[in-house]
């Protein structure tokens, strides 16, 4: 986008796409803002915005890929666990001329089967062109990776030379910049919508370390992979996910920034996983509140409100309580800043972090270790025979010798694993697999036939608090059972 100011040049007004946009809305709908020259207005032209949005969505169009997958899903009504092939799909973009492709992750969940619809080649220019497009072709794709915590995933396809579009600083977009969103909405491919940014940096729950561009753009189901552009054409997003009462657009899109995206896919395609950096604190966002009852020195900023033991922060001798000044000399607002600072850090790499303790600074030297995955590590253990926790839709596992050893960061030896989600359940969603639950309302919980005792004598609406542990930290779960 042109950062320039409104100003015009002679015989060269408003030469940027935005501004043509604005006053060629005014001057449709016979408006004109006040201090803009009605000469430098009249000579905006509707069939020159159009040409300029069709010059971004020609230079685009052949990057963006259909993604169709095949899996299985229970049929639906069934009283026996029977399943039934599905087909759905989705949209991705060309990042790299070598055929790898950035998608959303859940558009490949579950896939026995990844293919890509490649933008057709189109033939000459000429009078004698068709307006149909012709299809393009249809080709296998690997999944290269996922990331679940960004809903992202890379793809590949055996091809060269493909056309391809670069990845914005999206640290760069602001509200009100236009946009395009781009994809294959309920499967109609080649789709081109236009909006601005609503939001730069939308965070959808506290303390997530995810956050999102938002737009009014219309994004349908669909659209989900597909890349959301600058005028300029380039990727600031990919489009991830809608608010909707309806099902459809209501002008709340998600789009994970081009920042966050450019990070998933150069750990995919290196380590084929997202490796992410971490010190062994629990970082939160001080707030107004937080530093009023704890009587801290500043009402913003980053406290450690945990330190794993044995983890590296606590050999470099930081202390629950300190307050996180700075992280190689770069001052830290709030934790999710501290938290994709460490990300990008090289593992095994040292960090300079600066605290505050008892109105002194200290400098620390910490080593910078690689975050554990318990995402899907547990997942082939347990079957919805023999571990499911109906009410609450987790399968869950004993806490045993075995097990315990795969979870280095343990501070109770006891409790019973979260292996896995049930799609759909409300009460799960607060759970991640690799939690150590260790009570349900206070009571302690040793095993699975504990938790099931516990759950089942519950009755609907009830409130629960479960506590668990997770990556070395104690969290509470809280929910109603249905």
């Amino acid at each position: 986008m042109d950062h320039r100011s409104y100003r015009t040049v002679p015989n060269h007004p408003f030469r940027s796409l935005a501004a043509r946009l604005v006053l060629a809305l005014l001057v449709s709908t016979g408006l004109i803002l006040q201090g803009v020259p009605a000469g430098a207005a009249q000579q905006v032209q509707l069939t020159d915005l159009s040409a300029s949005l069709q010059t971004v969505a020609a230079e685009v169009l052949p990057t963006v890929v259909e993604i169709i997958v095949t899996g299985y899903a229970p049929i639906d009504g069934s009283s026996r666990a029977l399943l039934a092939t599905r087909e759905s799909g989705g949209s991705g973009v060309i990042v790299d001329p070598s055929g790898y492709i950035v998608t959303n992750a859940h558009v490949v969940e579950g896939a026995r089967r990844v293919q890509v619809r490649l933008p057709a080649a189109l033939g000459g220019e000429g009078s004698g062109r068709s307006i149909l497009k012709p299809s393009g072709e249809l080709v296998g794709a690997m999944v290269v990776g996922t990331d679940a915590e960004t809903d992202l995933a890379v793809l590949k396809v055996q091809r060269e030379g493909l056309p391809y579009l670069e990845l914005a600083d999206s640290d760069q977009a602001g509200p009100g910049m236009i946009v395009l969103a781009f994809g294959s909405p309920f499967g109609l491919e080649s789709s081109v919508t236009l909006g601005v940014l609503s939001a730069s940096a939308r965070q959808l729950r506290p303390e997530d370390p995810m956050i999102y561009l938002q737009t009014d753009a219309p994004i349908n189901p669909g659209n989900s992979g597909g890349p959301l552009v600058d005028t300029r054409g380039r990727v600031i997003g990919i489009n991830t996910m809608i608010f909707s009462q309806s099902g459809g657009n209501e002008g709340i899109g998600f789009a994970a920034p081009s920042n966050i995206v450019r990070f998933v896919y150069e750990e995919i395609r290196e380590n084929r996983r997202v490796r992410r950096g971490i010190l062994g604190v629990n970082a939160q966002t001080i707030t107004p509140l937080m530093a009023k009852a704890l009587s801290l020195p500043r009402d913003w900023g980053v406290i450690v409100s945990d330190v794993y033991p044995g983890a590296p922060a606590a050999m470099a001798g930081v202390h629950h309580g300190d307050i996180i000044v700075s992280l190689d000399g770069k001052p830290m607002e709030n934790a999710r800043q501290f938290r994709v600072n460490l990300y990008r850090k090289e593992i095994g790499s040292t960090v300079a972090v600066e605290v505050l303790r008892d109105g002194r600074s200290q400098n620390l030297q910490v080593q910078v270790v690689e975050r554990p995955n318990q995402e899907n590590q547990f997942a082939a253990m347990v079957t919805p025979e023999q571990n499911l926790v109906e009410k609450i839709g987790l399968l869950c596992l004993d806490l045993d010798e075995n097990i315990a050893r795969m979870l280095p960061n343990l501070r109770i030896n006891s409790g019973v694993i979260v292996g896995a989600r049930q799609a759909g359940s409300r009460q799960a969603a607060g759970f991640a697999p690799g939690d150590v639950i260790h009570t349900v309302n206070g009571k302690t919980v040793m095993n699975l036939v504990d938790l099931k005792r516990e759950i089942q004598a519950l009755l609907p609406l009830s409130p629960v608090v479960v506590q668990v542990e997770r990556l070395g930290i104690f969290t509470l779960v809280v929910f109603e059972i249905d």
